[in-house]
């Protein structure tokens, strides 16, 4: 078996108030899945279309201490871990760790099981876990019901400043937290990794200082449009063009949780969350 995937966030909020949204049924729904049965330590469970395999729930408690629950979580026919521990750093600010077992890299890329997106659906659901704690909008959640990708979100700065947060390798870099290698023109490079990573999507139509289309292969086109609204920006974006037999969830996820980075980064001065 694989190392567990570990992802650590800082949520400027003490613990109690971290604890309740972490197991408050109403704050649970808020931004985490779409419904969910809490009565710890026996039961915890959300399930619903913005959760992978969400028909049903298919979580039990194997464990819970007050700072620390783990979960065995049923995805693909297979229990896997979850642990979701809370550590105190003074009276506001408590680092929320997700550490999952059963992630593999390779089943990410390929979409051979719904496993795959566990990496991304975390980095989402703990990005909007802190969004919520914080008192900020929270970012456009996945519908796994549904092969229609589409989102927006308002950001409050400058089309021309958003713009080149999206555009600029360094920029872009910082905010999705993974180097990006971005040519801004019809025919450039968009590589994940860097330039020298290797070749890349292409770009396929950039608007100049308004939007961008990039054809990622088999997952498909995304794009992106920036709108001016009463001095903030609108994002709107979609992906299309993929095999809607076997959608991409875990690119999808992918970008939102990469947009819920960006408007952080645009909007405020200590805009990181995450923790190495």
């Amino acid at each position: 078996m694989t190392e567990p995937l570990i992802l650590q966030v800082r949520a400027r909020a003490g613990l109690d108030e971290t604890r309740q949204a972490l197991t408050d049924p109403k704050a649970l729904n808020a931004w985490l899945g779409e419904h969910s049965t809490v009565d710890l330590p026996a039961t915890y469970e959300f399930w619903g279309r913005y959760i992978p395999e969400g028909d049903a729930p298919h979580q039990r408690v194997v464990g819970y201490d007050g700072n620390t629950l783990t979960l065995g979580w049923t995805l693909d026919g297979v229990e896997t871990t979850t642990e979701i521990s809370l550590i105190a750093e003074g009276d506001e600010s408590t680092v929320i760790r997700v550490a999952q077992s059963h992630f593999d890299f390779a089943e990410a890329l390929s979409g051979s099981t719904i496993r795959g997106v566990l990496q991304t659906f975390w980095s989402l659901a703990l990005a909007n876990l802190v969004d919520h704690l914080e008192g900020r909008e929270l970012t456009t959640r996945p519908d796994f019901t549904s092969a229609e990708f589409t989102g927006e979100a308002l950001i409050d700065a400058p089309v021309a400043q958003v713009y080149a947060s999206l555009t600029e390798s360094e920029k872009a870099s910082a905010w999705f937290g993974f180097p990006i290698g971005i040519e801004p023109f019809a025919g450039g490079r968009f590589a994940m990794g860097g330039f020298d990573a290797g070749p890349g999507a292409t770009v396929v139509e950039v608007v100049d200082g308004r939007a961008m289309s990039v054809d990622w292969g088999p997952n498909g086109i995304s794009h992106w449009e920036l709108a001016e609204s009463e001095g903030k920006t609108r994002l709107t974006f979609v992906m299309s063009g993929f095999d809607e037999s076997n959608p991409p969830y875990g690119a999808w996820l992918g970008w939102l949780s990469g947009v819920a980075g960006l408007r952080r980064f645009n909007e405020l001065k200590d805009w990181q969350v995450w923790v190495a």
